[in-house]
């Protein structure tokens, strides 16, 4: 897979919606019930982070939801980007980038949303082909300001911005010409997730596809 394909399947990921739930998973068991929540609110794109020893398991099991489309967040290594692929990932999801990073997503055909915090960064990828990017993280790097002003010199790159967004802000950053979706995890909070109490989670979702972009 070339960086322009993977571009174009990232672009695809992220126009399914305007907010790219990110999820941090402790049990796999409910992980089924949690997809099944978020895609009938409207939300059918999801991270699933590797940050929890659940993630790959959750991962195969959001996989199976009909109308969802599964992806792997916090890829680091080109281990995890096997290990994602093989779970039943359909994209992949990096805080930054680097090029034994992206060799392996190019080499196991997993699309990827390369991660950049700054102009120069955003110039590497888009050298290399990656036109589609994850602007991480958002809110510390200077919040949709930033993200406006790194657009104005380089309008070839669109960007799901990630970190620190949330529903009283995801409007600032889905105004920009920019962006394309943005990444949140306020629309699966632990408390629902622990209570089971997926009606209130297909609540928030439907609340955030609502957004405009």
């Amino acid at each position: 897979m070339t960086p322009q394909q993977a571009s174009e399947a990232t672009e695809k990921v992220c126009k399914l919606a305007p907010v790219v739930p990110v999820l941090v998973i402790e049990d796999a068991d409910i992980a089924a019930d949690l997809a099944t929540a978020l895609v009938a609110g409207g939300l059918p794109a999801l991270e699933v982070t590797l940050r929890t020893p659940a993630a790959l398991d959750a991962i195969r099991e959001m996989a199976k939801v009909a109308g969802g489309v599964v992806g792997a967040g916090t890829l680091l290594t080109p281990k995890d980007v096997e290990n994602a692929k093989d779970a039943g990932a359909t994209f992949g999801v990096s805080p930054g980038a680097t090029d034994k990073l992206l060799e392996a997503c190019e080499a196991n055909e997993l699309p990827l949303l390369p991660g950049a915090a700054t102009s120069s960064e955003a110039m590497r990828l888009l050298e290399r082909g990656y036109r589609v990017q994850k602007f991480f993280p958002a809110e510390a790097n200077g919040g949709a300001a930033a993200l406006k002003a790194i657009g104005a010199p380089i309008p070839q790159v669109k960007f799901c911005p990630t970190g620190g967004v949330s529903l009283s802000n995801a409007p600032d950053y889905l105004n920009l010409s920019n962006t394309f979706c943005v990444g949140g995890s306020w629309v699966a909070p632990k408390d629902h997730i622990l209570a089971r109490d997926w009606d209130a989670i297909t609540a928030l979702a439907a609340e955030a596809a609502g957004l405009a972009r």
